[in-house]
Order: structure tokens, then sequence, then C-alpha cells
């Protein structure tokens, strides 16, 4: 049986990166996957991909940070497959630089999408998640969650939000039976990441912070994430998941 056999799962940021692998290899698992995005056109791509391979998907145009999406993409899971029982809040934006060059609209931006989209999410969920008597919530968050980072202050701070927010809907929604786990990834290569990763100066420093000598695969975070998603994980709730290659074990 395969792991997330006649599950309903809504990934968001599914259009590329690591929220493409998850919505990929949750299909494959037996999920029937809710993939969003902002880029319409990518994640209508993998819901077609998806149901190339025989598995079942919709894809939602979604902006993570507005209410109006949150609802529109609640209802159309409802209408598309009648419940829900995993909620994937992967969407997440990146924004280096020091706290003194930092503006507040790019301050605003990114705790808009990185932390005000977990709220709505999760807020809104929790109805559905009731109503089909529990369900797991996956947050990705970061290593910098973790740790500070340097020149990424307004990232760090929203990736920490995260992390924390995860582990206070754990402890008021658990009576609920909706478990809420954190994932933080280190050094992924991804679309978002590609470019300063294969700065042949930066990568020689990534390598240097892991303890496994090499930077991951979103395959591998998407592994993690499955797992908390799954049955496998049922007595999990409010853990951090670092998928770092051993950067938080220094």
């Amino acid at each position: 049986m395969t792991r997330l056999e006649g599950k309903v799962a809504i990934i968001t940021g599914a259009g590329s990166g690591m929220g493409r692998e998850e919505a990929l290899l949750f299909a494959k698992e037996g999920a029937k996957v809710v993939a969003t995005d902002i880029n319409e056109a990518a994640v209508q791509a993998v819901a077609e991909e998806i149901k190339a391979a025989g598995g079942e998907a919709i894809s939602v145009a979604h902006n993570v940070a507005s209410e109006e999406d949150w609802n529109k993409v609640y209802t159309e899971t409802i209408n598309a497959f009648g419940k829900l029982d995993v909620l994937v809040n992967n969407a997440g934006i990146s924004q280096r630089g020091s706290m003194e060059d930092l503006t507040v609209e790019q301050w605003d931006t990114i705790m808009s999408i990185n932390v005000k989209s977990v709220f709505l999410g999760t807020k809104l969920s929790l109805p559905h998640f009731r109503a089909n008597g529990g369900g797991s919530i996956v947050n990705i968050s970061s290593i910098a969650g973790l740790k500070g980072s340097s020149g990424a202050g307004a990232y760090t701070s929203s990736k920490g939000a995260v992390r924390m927010l995860t582990k206070a809907c754990a402890v008021d929604y658990g009576k609920d039976n909706i478990r809420v786990n954190s994932v933080h990834p280190g050094f992924i290569i991804t679309p978002m990441s590609k470019e300063y990763m294969e700065d042949e100066k930066m990568s020689k420093w990534f390598l240097a912070q892991t303890a496994l000598p090499r930077v991951g695969q979103s395959l591998e975070v998407a592994e993690a994430v499955l797992f908390l998603a799954s049955d496998a994980s049922s007595y999990i709730t409010g853990v951090e998941l670092p998928v770092d290659g051993g950067v938080t074990a220094k």
C-alpha cells in the first residue's frame, strides 16, 4: 500500500523546486493533490504531469498572502475531492540584505509571503480538518529558523516565526487530532537557490558548513515532508525536522 493512499493534500508553491517534488512524490504515493502556485502555467504543468502518470490532481492559481485566494483553494479542494487530510505550507521567498539596507516594503513582503501565508492557510484549514477527524500540517521553514543567518535578517525572522507558529498550533490543535510539524531544509538546490549555489566561492562555503560533504536535493526534502504527512508519523507533532546534511549538528 502506498503511504498516502486515499489522502487529499494541498501543497503551496508546487510549481517548482521543493513544492514540485513534494507534489509529484505525494501523487506517486497515492495522494490526490491540490497543487497551488502564483505561477499558474507552472502549476498547471505539474498537475498535468501527475495526471499523465495516472495520478489525481488539480491546480489552482494562488497568491498565498491573499485570504480570498485561500478560500478559493479550499472551495476547489472540497468540490474536487470532498475532504482535506494534509496541508503543506511550502511557498516562500528569500530576501538577502542587511537590516540597515532593508526597506519596510521588503520586510512586509517577506513576512506576508513567508508568515502570513502560513497563518491564513492554517486558520482556514481548521474547519476542514475537524470535519475530517484530523489531519497533518507540514510547514516548510529553514535552517535559518533554527540559527542566525548573516545578511538575511528578514528571511531568518520569517522562518523563525514559522517554526514557533508551528509549535503553537501543535499545542492548540492536538486535541482535534491535527498534527503540525515543521521541516527545516539546509543547502538545497532549487530554482530559487541555484544562482548562489552554483557560485564557486559560495558553494565552498556551503560545503564547509555541512557534516555530509554535499548540497541536498529537493526530493530529499520531499521525502521528509511525506513522512510527516503520512500515518507513519501519527504520534509526532510540534517537531522541527532539519533536512540539512548536518549543518545544525555542528
